[in-house]
């Protein structure tokens, strides 16, 4: 019974989010009915929340990073990019998204999976400067032509984060291939399957740059 009673946590997860409240207190509400469910008590709980939190503080530093961009979008940076593009001669949305496919994959290549993303670089800066250049060269657009300018600048993200960082060794994704490989029979080093994630890296990077090269001809139609 006292083993059923812990998952009163997911009870709690599932109402909360079903409610529509705030999902961080729903989750915070789950873990806490799960640790005194589970015989923890209410400082043995804290403890155990506190102690999660020190061993995965790398992983929680994104969150310290919003709230400074969500600043810096409320000062006008959006604006500030977009006024930035509007004065470069040359800048086309291909351009700029191709730009940043290579610097994407590059650094993911180099194990710098969390420099750039969606929250810190395509929304804040990306997206806007993609779309500035598009009115430019093709007047102002309307809800659907922004709305695909946006989606291939965070597609544009994914495909280099994606098949940038199986270049690099140690990332969760090489080591995931390797056992799976290992369990069917295969064994193969980890040295190799960067090796030869790199032609696959230039294939998406020429497939999708065709892809931005194409979408900036038909914003200027």
């Amino acid at each position: 019974m006292s083993g059923a009673l812990v998952l009163i946590g997911i009870v709690v997860l599932v109402g909360g989010l079903m409610l529509r409240l705030n999902t961080l207190l729903v989750v915070m509400a789950a873990a806490l009915a799960t640790g005194l469910a589970g015989g923890l008590g209410l400082e043995g709980t804290i403890r155990a929340f506190g102690k999660a939190f020190n061993d995965n503080r790398y992983v929680t530093i994104i969150w310290i990073v919003l709230p400074v961009i969500g600043l810096l979008e409320r000062f006008g940076l959006q604006q500030r990019a977009k006024m930035l593009i509007a004065g470069l001669r040359g800048a086309t949305t291909a351009r700029i998204l191709i730009a940043y496919l290579a610097l994407r994959q590059i650094l993911a290549a180099l194990g710098l999976t969390s420099v750039a993303g969606h929250p810190q670089t395509v929304r804040p800066l990306v997206a806007p400067m993609a779309e500035a250049a598009a009115e430019r060269d093709g007047g102002p657009l309307d809800d659907a032509k922004r709305d695909t300018v946006r989606a291939y600048a965070a597609a544009t993200d994914n495909v280099g984060l994606f098949f940038g960082e199986d270049i690099f060794l140690a990332i969760a994704s090489i080591l995931l291939i390797k056992g799976f490989l290992e369990q069917n029979g295969i064994v193969l080093q980890p040295f190799e399957l960067s090796v030869w994630a790199i032609p696959t890296a230039i294939c998406a990077f020429v497939i999708h740059a065709g892809r931005l090269w194409w979408l900036g001809r038909r914003l200027k139609r």
